[in-house]
């Protein structure tokens, strides 16, 4: 390059964008807030060197050759300097819709905002000495200059003073620092000394079962000493109890053929047993049961079609239900009392689209903890009475079960990436904290025994060509490894497959060609969003990708995969949940979630800037485009079943293709053919992934009659002759078992621990 990297630049303050860059101090001043970000040294040489050529690529050997040019460095350090930078304008990037730096893959990086140079502030007036010139120069009074100097020795005690409190201040912090540093950790403690290997670290649990069937739905007795769980085998599911030690389980109770038992949960009392039983032809009952496996009586009739929840009042008289579908439906929290069969509706504030699941009451009764749209959903909590409903997250999550730590504290399980997670929830202060346990959700506490069991589960999915119909033959296993694939999404000319897999060690989007194992590669630098399926463009050169950046902030991206190059949108929205390619090469459809909460569908033209909306629909949890019907098909959050609209989104080309499928459990199971053809993956009871077409003939085929498919997303070749799916390799779950942590205690700075005794 032709610039020099030592020589001095000519101003102090740089202007990027809408940030002001401060060289002397290294900081970063965003707008409209008074937070700065301080960049190291080699941070603010590549921003120089990007800034002297702006709008033009700079190559990763220039900025090495500027930066570090008598080292060798590795490419981490430039990434790591980017990243930084990244960082710095995060808050003016969310603002303009932008990025500021742009990453050229296997080239360099261009810097995209303007760059200008300002003027550095004044110098202030330097203070001439005090004595005779000063004397000559200065027209006051004797007493005029005395009162000056007088001012200003008083100035000095008072700044001296401000020192030694500032001084004594961080010595107070630092001792509380010290005092508050974590204790060694479990991977510490396999260590003594430094140089002499103990053992390997010793998990939070351990499993209470291990067998080949699926162990789901834990519940635990008030004392922690009883679980009882569903045991699932052959598409069928029964209820089981025994000891949190190593006892061995036994059956709670014998279950009917054809029918299964789920959803068990322990009364307050730890004398029966709450459950749901799924008989054949769509029927559902919760019964009662004692937990001897003795008086079974049915608390009411339901409809086995989607997402069942109920749990005990705490005196054991009602069961607490949340929203119901099918023949029983009601849109919101009901409570059954069990000697009467009598109904009562708890009367708060929810939304037309709005689905609250799993209800339970706080160890005290004061208060109800709930899902609202567990789908893509957070976590909601309200007085007993209905009132004070409010958010407590907001992720727009799949969230995998929860349960009450005692009356202020929340545990639930959500989906991040490929797994299933524990985490900790503050009710009042709304901070979140991971327990540290991967592949765990449905946790289940004890009301009084500080247990906590959950489900454990590790299943390993393989990619799958299933061919269809009269070309029925075996199953192709596709890009083989020992890892979790998912979300094969075959190109419009059938050559292509994109999919999302954690096969090197993080969750990424990978890309190849069918034809050629060989080309298989990872896009680096998105992170995708396991539950969105992407969407090719009709010549199949581009990808859209839901996906989220390294603050967790969800986004949609366009990526071209055989390039390894992508783009972040600029989608002008709150948070974006999905996008596919719209009817014209200029349009999109986005499904977002607003600022009320609301799901909604908008049609928007990208031609110009900012995008601009033409239409939306309001409730829409998925969509898809058929460019051979010419309709845009899609689910809603409300209900089950599958709509179609015009191309336009007008309220009036709005119809129902399916009155159920897909459910509203199974929202992303569904996929449409190059033809119009719509098909849907399902279990029944003689197949666990069963393929169903629910627009077309209605033909069913078992894909596999043992083998569970991932429901977030799937696809078919583009003659419909076969399917690209993603099945469970491997699959297992166990009922693990904790004691749970003790929370720390809120302190403020620290006074707590020592004012506890």
């Amino acid at each position: 390059m032709a610039t020099n990297p030592t020589e001095k630049p000519s101003s102090d303050r740089l202007r990027v964008g809408e940030c002001l860059v401060v060289l002397s101090s290294r900081e970063v001043h965003q707008p409209r807030t008074r937070r700065s970000q301080r960049l190291t040294p080699k941070s603010v040489g590549v921003l120089l060197a990007l800034a002297r050529r702006p709008g033009q690529v700079v190559t990763r050997d220039e900025l090495f050759a500027e930066v570090w040019p008598d080292t060798m460095p590795t490419n981490d350090v430039l990434t790591q300097a980017v990243t930084q930078l990244r960082k710095a304008f995060a808050a003016s990037e969310a603002g303009e819709g932008a990025p500021y730096i742009e990453t050229i893959a296997k080239t360099g990086y261009r810097l995209l905002a303007t760059v200008v140079w300002e003027p550095s502030a004044d110098v202030a007036d330097v203070e001439a000495p005090e004595g005779v010139a000063a004397a000559a120069t200065d027209p006051a009074p004797a007493g005029a200059r005395e009162a000056t100097r007088h001012k200003r020795r008083r100035m000095r005690r008072y700044g001296l003073l401000a020192i030694g409190i500032a001084l004594l201040l961080s010595t107070l912090v630092m001792a509380w620092l010290l005092w508050e540093r974590d204790v060694p950790s479990q991977v510490d403690a396999t260590v003594a000394e430094g140089n002499r290997v103990v053992g390997s670290p010793a998990r939070p649990y351990r499993l209470i079962t291990a067998t080949e069937d699926l162990e789901v739905n834990p519940s635990l007795s008030p004392d922690g000493a009883l679980v009882v769980f569903a045991r699932e085998k052959d598409n069928r599911s029964s209820l089981w109890i025994q000891s949190v030690g190593n006892a061995t389980a036994t059956p709670l109770l014998a279950t009917p053929a054809g029918a299964s038992d789920r959803f068990p949960v322990w009364s307050p009392n730890g004398r029966n047993v709450a459950f749901a039983r799924f008989l054949p032809h769509g029927d559902c009952e919760v019964l009662v049961v004692s937990a001897t496996g003795t008086g079974l009586r049915r608390a009411t009739r339901c409809d086995g079609t989607d997402m069942l929840s109920f749990d005990w009042a705490p005196d054991g008289a009602s069961l607490l239900f949340g929203s119901m579908t099918g023949r029983y439906a009601s849109r919101g929290i009901r409570s059954l009392d069990l000697a009467s069969g009598r109904w009562s509706s708890l009367q708060y504030e929810i939304g037309a689209d709005d689905f609250d699941y799993a209800p339970r009451y706080s160890a005290d009764g004061r208060k109800i903890g709930f899902v609202r749209n567990p789908q893509v959903g957070d976590m909601w909590v309200m007085d007993a009475d209905g009132s004070n409903a409010q958010r407590l997250t907001d992720e727009a999550a799949e969230i995998r079960g929860w349960s009450w730590l005692g009356s202020d504290e929340m545990v639930f399980g959500r989906r991040i990436d490929s797994e299933a997670r524990l985490y900790r929830l503050d009710v009042a202060t709304r901070a979140l904290r991971d327990m540290g346990i991967d592949n765990a959700q449905s946790p289940a506490a004890s009301r009084g025994g500080g247990n906590l069991a959950f489900m454990r589960s590790q299943p390993q999915f393989g990619l799958y060509r299933i061919p269809l119909g009269a070309d029925v033959g075996p199953a192709q296993r596709l890009f083989a490894s020992s890892a979790r694939d998912g979300q094969p999404m075959v190109s419009p000319d059938g050559a292509q497959l994109a999919f999302t897999s954690d096969r090197s060690g993080a969750f990424a989007l990978w890309w190849a060609r069918l034809n050629d194992p060989a080309s298989l590669q990872m896009i680096e630098g998105v992170r995708p969003e396991a539950r969105q399926p992407m969407d090719w463009s009709a010549d199949g050169r581009r990808l859209l990708v839901t996906g989220r950046d390294a603050d967790g902030a969800p986004g949609i991206y366009e990526v071209a995969p055989e390039e390894g190059h992508w783009v972040k949108l600029a989608v002008p929205v709150r948070e974006p949940l999905q996008a596919v390619y719209g009817p014209t090469a200029d349009t999109l459809l986005v499904v977002e979630r607003g600022d009320d909460e609301r799901m909604v569908l908008t049609l928007f033209d990208r031609s110009q800037q900012p995008w601009k909306r033409l239409a939306s629909l309001e409730g829409v949890s998925q969509v898809r485009f058929d460019s051979a019907g010419q309709r845009v098909l899609f689910t809603r959050l409300a209900s089950g079943g599958l709509w179609q609209a015009a191309p336009s989104l007008s309220p009036d080309s709005v119809k129902a293709v399916h009155a159920e499928l897909p459910s509203r459990w199974r929202y992303r199971a569904w996929a449409v053919a190059a033809g119009g053809a719509v098909e849907y993956l399902d279990i029944s009871r003689d197949c666990s992934s069963r393929l169903t077409a629910i627009a077309g003939d209605g033909s069913s085929q078992c894909l596999d009659a043992s083998r569970f498919s991932a429901s977030n997303g799937f696809s078919l070749a583009p003659d419909g002759k076969a399917v690209f799916i993603a099945l469970a390799a491997a699959d297992n779950a166990d009922i693990g078992m904790m004691r749970i942590p003790q929370r720390a205690p809120r302190r403020v700075l620290g006074l707590a621990k020592w004012l506890s005794p």
